[in-house]
Formats: C-alpha cells, structure tokens, sequence
C-alpha cells in the first residue's frame, strides 16, 4: 500500500507542477504581453483562450492534481506511510483553494466576457485588472501547492 501511496503522490506532484507552470506562464507571459494589444486583440485573444484551454488535458491536470492530492492525504494515512503528511495536507488544501479560485472567479469573468456585448474598450476595463489580480492569486496557490507536495516527497524520501 505504500508504493500506492507514493505513485499518487508522484501523480500529484506532476499534476500540481503542470498547473502551476501553466498559471505561472499566464501571469509572466501572456498577460503581460496581451497587456501590450488593443482592446479588440486582448478581449478577441481572451475569448479564444478561454474556449481553447477547456480540453481534456487541461481538466486532467488542473482537477487531478487536488483530486490526487486528497487521495495522497488519505493514502498516506491509511498505508503506514512516514513523514510528509502536513506537507500532503497543506498541498492538498491549497490546490483546493486555486479549483474554488478559478470556478467562482476566473471562470465566471470569462463566461461574462464571452457574453457581454459591450464595446471591446468596456469589456477589457471590467475584465483585465481583477482577472489578472484573481490570476496572480490562484499562480501563488498552485506555486505554493507544488511545493508542498514536492516537500511531502523529500520528507517521505521518495
């Protein structure tokens, strides 16, 4: 049972790191340069963003590594397992807390700015700031989250 428990928790660390690079690539790249474009390009290029990342791979990664994260937690105590377990616990809650970020937040603004039919000036002037501000949360908390789950593999030793 404990070779289950740490190929899960390789599962989640893989899951949160991916996550977290992509959030982490949205607040040091894309944003940053769609700050750069007018307000035809940055809300055009948002809405195709928006239905693009929407895919398999992405729902993969971004709702398995807090599923397999909670599966890490209880593994861990139910296996026999050593070391770790605060690690797994605060990886777990703060991955939770990027899912409950990005589904009561981010994605709402989005299916707001796939709707609106305001001028495309409008539209970006309620949209960029608290997206990117919510964004830049949710990049911490995955960041925060990886490392945790990276923290619970060295104290496990794996």
């Amino acid at each position: 049972m404990v070779i289950v428990s740490e190929v899960v928790l390789v599962a989640a660390v893989v899951a949160a790191g991916l996550i977290a690079g992509l959030f982490y690539a949205w607040t040091v790249s894309v944003m940053p340069g769609l700050a750069r474009a007018d307000d035809h390009t940055f809300v055009t290029a948002m809405r195709g963003m928006n239905v693009a990342i929407v895919n398999g791979w992405f729902m993969l990664s971004f709702l398995g590594a807090p599923l397999l994260a909670i599966a890490a937690v209880v593994l861990h105590a139910t296996s026999g397992a050593e070391g770790g377990l605060p690690w797994l616990i605060a990886g777990a809650a703060l991955l939770v807390a990027t899912l409950v970020i990005t589904g009561a937040v981010n994605v709402p603004m989005n299916n707001a700015l796939d709707k609106d039919t305001a001028d495309f000036a409008t539209l970006r002037a309620r949209f960029e700031k608290p997206w990117v501000r919510w964004n830049t949360a949710r990049t911490v908390l995955s960041v925060a989250g990886f490392g945790c789950l990276v923290g619970a593999l060295v104290t496990r030793g794996a």
